[in-house]
């Protein structure tokens, strides 16, 4: 009986230190484990939205405490904007948007970013607003633009209201294109702190309860947790170099040279797979952002109008029509809401100048090329140098040595005297297969 109270004992001592391992544990655990940092520093485009998305679901895979998204935009795409609302509201791990670093801003697109997240903070001498929506299309028609901005404030408002957030100054920076600094923006209530930088962020929050979209409370346990940062994928990166216009426009029009390049000199293969290869990835990069369709049409136009010139010289008129389709439809055929994401003027002039002089003086080179003469067999030898290697006969026919080859040959003219066999000729013409020559004078 003794023996087996001594056992229980024993038991229940190695049960308390195993629940007390286990419990240090899972306390390590939980003090470790990192916060994942996500970088948005470029224009908000469909890549931006689906590296967001990415990073939310990894910190949920990976059990972070938070994810912290560094910040820095001049704004971009409603549409994208709000796949990227959406993801951070739906998100079960919490959300950090920080402007940072100092000098960044939040403009436009990157204002709706702020206010959707659990805490949002920025770092000294940034500044965030100034959303009011600018669509394609030129000038709107009042009503029409009426009721974009109402349904751009609603969407703002909408999630403003459940962040416990100054609406009324959230509202001015659609309505009016307002633009706060870090210090009106915490006066103003539209974010919860300012921190220096991540590390004094995080610590910052430590212990803070903050109210989740769905309404509920959750604690931040940050003090001392290490940051990770997810870096953009390799398609990511591609994808979002491409999404600039300048570059998509440059990438696409050398794309077009080289496939003309392999059309005018079949054979070569590398230039036309070349060629395809930087059309298509162009063209994804065009995808992703909003295109012009009458721009299309102008460097369809331009296109034609070049062909046109080449079969029909009409002294210039063509091309220079098709110089300007093409400059007119490359600088309109990215009608994005923000400068960065329309194609630069300057960029326009010296692409389609150099697309155009290009393009003509290959046209004009194979286009002289099909119109010259084809000298083969006989007549190739016009001009060339022959040696006489035999006395004229009756006839007056004599034979003459050409490029290693024997040839019947009589004067071209009468009025001259016979050469002397090794003496140089030099042939004038063809009549079948007798060479009309003279002697060469030396």
């Amino acid at each position: 009986m003794k023996r087996c109270r001594q056992c229980v004992r024993k038991t229940i001592r190695r049960t308390r230190w195993l629940a007390l391992l286990v419990l240090c544990l899972t306390a390590a655990y939980a003090q470790t484990a990192p916060v994942l940092k996500l970088t948005l520093h470029d224009t908000i485009q469909p890549v931006s939205a689906g590296y967001l998305e990415r990073g939310l679901a990894e910190a949920e895979r990976r059990h972070a405490p938070a994810v912290l998204i560094s910040l820095g935009t001049p704004g971009g795409l409603l549409s994208s904007t709000r796949v990227m609302v959406q993801a951070i509201e739906r998100s079960p791990v919490p959300v950090i948007v920080y402007i940072s670093p100092s000098g960044s801003r939040a403009g436009s697109a990157g204002f709706f970013l702020l206010e959707a997240a659990d805490v949002a903070a920025m770092a000294p001498g940034t500044n965030a607003g100034a959303a009011h929506p600018v669509l394609e299309g030129g000038k709107l028609d009042p009503i029409l633009k009426e009721k974009i901005e109402n349904d751009t404030s609603a969407f703002l408002r909408s999630y403003v209201l459940r962040r416990n957030r100054n609406v009324q100054a959230a509202e001015d920076a659609v309505r009016s294109s307002k633009s706060y600094s870090d210090e009106e923006a915490l006066k103003l209530n539209l974010i919860d702190l300012t921190a220096p930088d991540d590390t004094a962020l995080l610590r910052m929050l430590d212990g803070r309860q903050v109210r989740r979209f769905d309404g509920t409370l959750q604690t931040l346990h940050l003090a001392g947790a290490p940051i990770v940062i997810l870096e953009p994928s390799l398609r990511e990166r591609i994808l979002s170099r491409l999404a600039n216009p300048d570059l998509a426009i440059l990438v696409l029009v050398l794309g077009a040279l080289l496939i003309y390049l392999e059309f005018n000199v079949p054979g070569t293969v590398v230039p036309g797979a070349l060629g395809s290869l930087m059309v298509l990835l162009a063209l994804f990069g065009l995808n992703l952002l909003p295109i012009h369709h009458t721009a299309v049409f102008l460097l369809i136009a331009a296109v034609c109008l070049f062909v046109l010139e080449a079969k029909f010289p009409s002294h210039g008129v063509l091309a220079l029509l098709g110089t300007l389709c093409l400059i007119v439809g490359l600088a309109t055929l990215v009608d994005g809401p923000i400068p960065e994401q329309r194609v630069h003027l300057s960029t326009a002039i010296a692409v389609g100048l150099a697309f155009a002089i290009i393009t003509f003086g290959l046209a004009w080179i194979a286009l002289r090329a099909r119109r010259s003469k084809v000298m083969t067999g006989p007549e190739a030898m016009i001009g060339g140098i022959a040696l006489v290697r035999t006395s004229p006969d009756v006839a007056g026919k004599f034979q003459v040595e050409v490029r290693g080859e024997l040839w019947e040959a009589r004067l071209f003219t009468t009025k001259t005297e016979f050469p002397a066999p090794g003496s140089p000729v030099r042939i004038r013409s063809v009549e079948g297969l007798i060479l009309l020559v003279e002697p060469e004078v030396l």
